[in-house]
């Protein structure tokens, strides 16, 4: 099976491939079509440009000017890393054809290095330090579209969305905490038409592991971590080492994580339980066998976790406070505990759910509301498809799809064209609950 990041297959012609994929591209921009040879990657990020309005030719915008950035990357996790970017990437970035760049969450380029000449020919699509290449500026591109998709990718020639950029082509790989599996950037390698080999993605995806595993003992304040989001066994990482924890388990350590201060008997049992009548010797059993797992990290009277547990939701949480709606969504892996039934985390997860619709229906952008209603939890949430149709102007090619779907699910819903969205549909959306298939 051909690998689908990969750019070519082996024997490709480079100057054929190059001239139908120009091809297909001006069609695309003509009419929103893609044909083949494109790749799906491709153009799942064409479409994505092209909602988000990102310009088919002229140069990407710079963000932060000398001053800001000097500030923000020395700050970076992803500064720890740069010796290991130099010792696997830097002959390249020096032997006259390549570019090593290492760029944050949200696309921003903190780091450009390579020959001189090289770095002066790509400064004419402002390929410099400080701009922003996530794909809602940039289109498509190996370092944009990596953190989209969260993917090593390669992008070449004519597959970029602007046209500025098509006499290059790159490789890139997105870079994440060892250990929460937060996105903290990409790494990524441009030049000419060899970046397109296979051996240049599985070089940069390389180095993305090695870099990943160099910042692990970087940051000891942090030693416990929980991923809950998208997932009913949630995953607990304790001084290395790995616990999938049951579906009660799941539940009593995220509660516990959002109340450091500790919670009695009586306030963990409601969070978990209700009002139901519940034998305290149920949450006690239920207790005693977590503690057999995770030994001295749960203390009891009151029942608290003895060390700060950094949680996946966390993360969300941060990212929608600093209003970075494309950061937030990066980190939501899918609702909190999602079959979860217990009150307390029904609660959390309605309201990281909330926060997250509101931060995309502020936003406005297509490529983020689109995204988000790709996903199993927002495919039929309609009040994303109708802001989805809203953002869009008018005659866009891309607005037919999404056109539909409203309609369908407004008849789904048994809704008229111009009514309000129904209470029931309103809840659902917002807690998760397993929706109808229609």
């Amino acid at each position: 099976m051909v690998n689908p990041w990969l750019a070519m297959e082996a024997g490709a012609d480079p100057v054929e491939r190059t001239r139908t994929v120009r091809r297909a591209h001006a069609a695309f921009l003509a009419d929103g079509t893609v044909t083949p040879p494109v790749r799906r990657v491709v153009a799942d990020s064409w479409r994505r440009s092209a909602d988000a309005h990102a310009a088919a030719d002229g140069a990407v915008p710079i963000e932060l000017d000398e001053a800001a950035l000097s500030a923000y990357r020395d700050g970076h996790p992803l500064a720890r890393a740069m010796p290991v970017f130099r010792e696997l990437l830097g002959s390249f970035a020096q032997d006259g054809a390549h570019l090593l760049a290492v760029c944050d969450p949200q696309g921003r380029l903190l780091w450009v290095e390579g020959h001189p000449g090289v770095r002066r020919s790509a400064e004419r699509m402002n390929f410099v330090v400080g701009a922003r290449w996530d794909e809602r500026h940039a289109g498509t591109n190996a370092p944009g579209t990596a953190l989209a998709a969260d993917h090593a990718v390669q992008i070449f020639a004519a597959e970029h969305y602007n046209r500025q950029v098509q006499r290059w082509s790159c490789a890139a790989a997105p870079l994440h905490d060892p250990r929460t599996g937060r996105l903290l950037g990409a790494v990524d390698l441009t030049g000419g038409d060899h970046v397109a080999s296979p051996h240049s993605l599985a070089l940069v995806q390389a180095t993305a592991r090695a870099a990943e595993s160099h910042l692990t003992p970087g940051v000891p304040d942090v030693d416990v971590c929980l991923a809950a989001l998208g997932r009913d066994e949630a995953l607990l990482v304790m001084d290395g080492e790995r616990l999938r924890l049951g579906r009660r388990h799941s539940e009593i350590i995220t509660l516990l994580a959002r109340h450091p201060e500790g919670l009695t008997g009586d306030q963990l049992s409601v969070l978990l339980y209700g009002e139901r009548e519940m034998r305290p010797v149920t949450l006690r059993a239920e207790l005693s066998r977590l503690r057999q797992l995770v030994g001295t990290l749960l203390h009891s009277r009151p029942y608290r976790l003895s060390r700060p547990v950094e949680t996946d939701l966390d993360a969300v949480e941060e990212a929608l406070a600093a209003g970075e709606a494309r950061s937030a969504l990066n980190a939501y892996r899918g609702p909190l505990l999602p079959s979860s039934e217990a009150p307390g985390v029904q609660r959390l997860r309605s309201a990281l759910a909330d926060r997250m619709r509101s931060a995309l229906l502020g936003a406005r952008d297509p490529g983020l509301l689109r995204e988000w209603s790709r996903t199993p939890w927002g495919e039929d949430d309609l009040e994303i498809w109708e802001a989805l149709v809203d953002a869009l102007p008018e005659l866009s090619p891309a607005r037919s799809a999404p056109l539909a779907t409203t309609h369908r699910l407004r008849a789904a819903y048994g809704l008229t064209s111009g009514g309000a969205v129904g209470a029931a549909a309103t809840a659902r959306a917002a807690t998760f609950t397993q929706p109808p298939r229609f």
